[in-house]
């Protein structure tokens, strides 16, 4: 991708390695990172509702109910790891810079969207920290919070995306944070607190519904910005091969690809972020349009 450097008066911190714990809740891992079906969970219940499920390795249904196979704590050694140190310099490894300047990619192209637009900001941690919707794990995958607008990302996450989902490039790297992105788009502009409402009306089911609708339009937004977005020369952010790259990461982690994966039959009704196809589907649609008006999935046909 041609994308200029990260803006320093940017937001962003890097907040190591702290916090820790889901207080009664639990952490999963299955020998490495496990993108489990708790951060969703712990939204709906702490008001985070727009927290994403960027995939899952497994987990199993039980009736109505969801629940994540367990594992280890994420409680490794941090003298094993180079970033394990609380408060570390950010954008300071490959990985975090290419996350900070897609973030601030992102930031000038939404401040061209939205009058009076607010940026988010981005915290990078190691492991597990916290996060003003409670805990951070890798576990959880990279989430945004609504309560302090930050978006949260363990950089390892991207060689999960490329190891076990088989969606490597930069393209799908900054699909992942444009996505996040996105979802703070949601919040600043209401549409997250009108879908939170409808869900604590709703049935699991229902809720389920609105969480996909919410997902597949931050798909879509992420889609706009690569379409439209600029580096200083006036050149397209996205390179040949990009497209690609982004739609092979939209095809990993829909939820009927991802059961199929852990050994488990799809139900549709319990799908939070929707289907391969309409993640690509959504994705493909900001990307050829450019224009966040075809993002509404909450009037469209999925």
């Amino acid at each position: 991708m041609r994308l200029d450097d990260y803006d320093p008066g940017d937001d962003i911190r890097d907040l190591g390695r702290g916090g820790g714990g889901f207080g009664g809740g639990g952490g999963g891992g299955m020998g490495g990172l496990l993108i489990g079906l708790l951060p969703m969970l712990l939204g709906r219940k702490m008001g985070c509702g727009t927290i994403i499920l960027l995939g899952v390795l497994a987990f199993v249904f039980f009736g109505g109910g969801m629940q994540m196979l367990g594992g280890g704590s994420g409680t490794a050694d941090p003298a094993a790891d180079s970033r394990g140190t609380q408060g570390a310099a950010a954008c300071d490894t490959q990985a975090e810079r290419f996350a900070c300047q897609v973030f601030s990619s992102t930031n000038r192209f939404w401040a061209t969207q939205i009058n009076g637009y607010s940026e988010p900001n981005l915290r990078f941690f190691t492991k597990e920290n916290d996060s003003g919707c409670g805990a951070a794990q890798a576990a959880m995958g990279p989430f945004y919070c609504p309560a302090d607008h930050g978006i949260y990302l363990d950089t390892e996450f991207f060689g999960e995306l490329a190891q076990r989902f088989g969606a490597a490039g930069d393209a799908a790297q900054a699909y992942v944070v444009a996505h996040e992105v996105g979802h703070h788009i949601q919040t600043i502009t209401g549409v997250s607190d009108q879908v939170r409402r409808a869900q604590q009306r709703a049935s699991q089911a229902e809720g389920n519904a609105y969480q996909v609708r919410m997902e597949l339009q931050a798909d879509c937004y992420a889609g706009v910005w690569a379409s439209r977005a600029r580096n200083k020369d006036g050149q397209s952010v996205m390179e040949p091969g990009d497209m690609e790259e982004a739609m092979r990461a939209a095809n990993a982690i829909g939820d009927d690809t991802l059961m199929r994966s852990a050994g488990q039959r799809p139900v549709p009704e319990s799908f939070t972020h929707g289907t391969s196809e309409q993640r690509m589907s959504w994705l493909r649609r900001g990307l050829q349009t450019g224009d966040p008006k075809q993002c509404d999935t909450f009037n469209s046909s999925l």
